[in-house]
């Protein structure tokens, strides 16, 4: 296998983890207007993320990061043709961030509301816009052939696309309900489960659509294995949630994730980025790519870096790992 593939499949890996962990983060976020019914609700779903979700976003830096050393043409073309959505998204994680820490640090009723509604909207609008994003990529946009985009932002709102975000949101949500019942206790479990299982039912219809779309356009025998596993799995995960066992639906809805961006890479390579102009303007891992040197020096540092980073994260959601309800939550936190 080349460096340029290794490093294809590197960056899958990343977009992978960032959403198996970010997905169920952006999911709290939106449970806070859907799930929460009083201001102290809403601080146990903050706490259920608090202190992970910026290690969570680390993965989204780690893969923007890969993409522009290893693939510097996929780079390039992705984000001046994906320009404003990307900005839109990248102004919701600013918001975001900022939103989690501003909270609580005044006490006035209509601040803290606030701040609540921008966690739902910076929660909703990224796991909604990177589904239109990726599935413009799977699907191919308009690259000419000096391999620049030649379309618009509203060349990307197509029915596959926007398809591909409504599949996001929802699987996002519903693994952002399963893991709040993994990590809360009470009332608010009960009801997260019950959510869970309307969400998930909804996410699998618009997923079958969309997988199966996906196959019929783009797949082969390798991507309809990874979406058996990521149908499978996603049915899994609603049984599980049924009877109670949040632990093995919230592994089951991750399994579904990871098989479903799986499909994605699988049915893109070798291409990038395709092009819906001319098979042959489609940015490929081989015309893309960086020099050899390059993804050398690249994949000793990632060797290296890597084991580092998945050991201290690992740490913080052993050292996090205990349930929490209401009852934790001091009357003064509001």
């Amino acid at each position: 296998m080349e460096l340029h593939d290794v490093w294809f499949v590197l960056i899958a890996v990343l977009w992978t983890g960032y959403f198996f962990l970010e997905g169920f983060d952006f999911g709290v976020g939106i449970l806070t207007k859907l799930l929460a019914r009083d201001r102290t609700e809403k601080r146990v779903l903050i706490n259920t993320i608090g202190p992970v979700w910026d290690g969570n976003e680390v993965w989204l830096l780690s893969a923007g990061g890969a993409t522009f050393a290893a693939f510097p043409e996929w780079y390039a073309t992705l984000f001046s043709g994906f320009y404003l959505a990307l900005l839109i998204i990248l102004v919701c994680l600013i918001v975001r961030g900022v939103a989690f820490e501003y909270r609580a640090k005044r006490p006035e009723e209509n601040w803290q509301r606030n701040w609540e509604t921008a966690i739902f909207w910076t929660s909703l609008l990224p796991a909604f816009l990177w589904g239109v994003a990726f599935g413009n990529i799977v699907r191919g946009v308009k690259i000419d052939k000096n391999f620049e985009y030649a379309g618009t932002f509203w060349d990307l709102l197509n029915p596959y696309a926007i398809l591909g975000g409504l599949v996001t949101l929802t699987l996002f949500t519903f693994h952002g309900a399963v893991f709040t019942a993994l990590k809360t206790v009470g009332d608010i479990r009960v009801r997260a489960r019950k959510l869970a299982l309307q969400v998930g039912v909804l996410t699998a219809l618009l997923a079958l659509a969309f997988l199966i779309w996906t196959q019929v356009d783009s797949g082969d025998g390798k991507s309809l294995v990874a979406m058996i596993v990521a149908v499978v799995a996603l049915v899994a995960a609603l049984v599980a949630i049924q009877v109670g066992r949040e632990g093995w639906s919230f592994a089951f809805s991750g399994v579904t994730i990871v098989a479903a961006v799986a499909m994605l890479f699988l049915a893109l390579f070798p291409n990038v980025m395709p092009s819906s102009l001319n098979p042959d303007w489609s940015l490929t891992v081989t015309n893309a790519s960086s020099s050899p040197y390059t993804l050398k020096i690249m994949t000793w540092c990632a060797g290296i870096a890597t084991p580092i980073v998945l050991l201290y994260q690992s740490w913080t959601y052993w050292v996090f790992r205990k349930r929490i309800g209401t009852q934790h939550i001091a009357e003064a936190a509001h």
